[in-house]
């Protein structure tokens, strides 16, 4: 082959804005343009003439490159934008605690063994008689605050009180403790 890739290119240039725009890329950064550059530079470097014309070969091989880059860049924004939807409905999920931005952790499939009477006992040995009430119905039994106001004739306000009293002693008793599940007084 005695023509150098600078004519071929000067040749064929437009061939690969011809492809540009029939595959509908929009292409501000040049991006595009020097990927089918490359596909050029490699037809002439790969081409053989006793396989075919060489203009066929240009564009066989330019617009399969800039597919192929298409196709690549689908992908990651298809990846970039599950990525963001993931993060964003864990940010945004209303499961928040509004004194500090970290997400309040999900204990959903968590269990509570009711059958340690054990531990029971000594949870209940830490509260008083209205703060055992509501961590009995709210959380063993899974009553609502609205269910539990009905039951025991007082308010949801007064429910509310209850449980934000019982979580703070039961706070205070295993943080103190480092965590670990107090031992009754004998």
């Amino acid at each position: 082959m005695n023509v150098t890739f600078e004519e071929v290119y000067e040749q064929n240039k437009r061939r690969i804005h011809y492809h540009i725009h029939k595959l509908h890329i929009h292409d501000p950064h040049q991006e595009f343009y020097q990927e089918g550059l490359c596909a050029m530079w490699n037809a002439y470097q790969t081409y053989q003439p006793d396989k075919g014309v060489m203009s066929t070969y240009f564009n066989y091989t330019i617009r399969n490159r800039l597919i192929d880059i298409l196709r690549k860049k689908t992908r990651e924004q298809q990846h970039d934008d599950s990525c963001v939807q993931e993060v964003g409905a864990a940010l945004y999920s209303g499961n928040r605690n509004r004194k500090s931005e970290t997400p309040i952790p999900d204990y959903t499939g968590i269990s509570v063994d009711d059958s340690s009477d054990e531990m029971w006992e000594q949870v209940k040995s830490q509260l008083t008689e209205a703060q055992w009430n509501w961590v009995y119905h709210y959380i063993i039994l899974n009553m609502s605050i609205k269910e539990i106001a009905e039951k025991q004739g007082t308010t949801i306000d007064a429910v509310k009180s209850q449980g934000k009293r019982a979580r703070q002693k039961l706070k205070e008793v295993w943080i103190g403790t480092e965590g670990q599940v107090p031992r009754p007084a004998r």
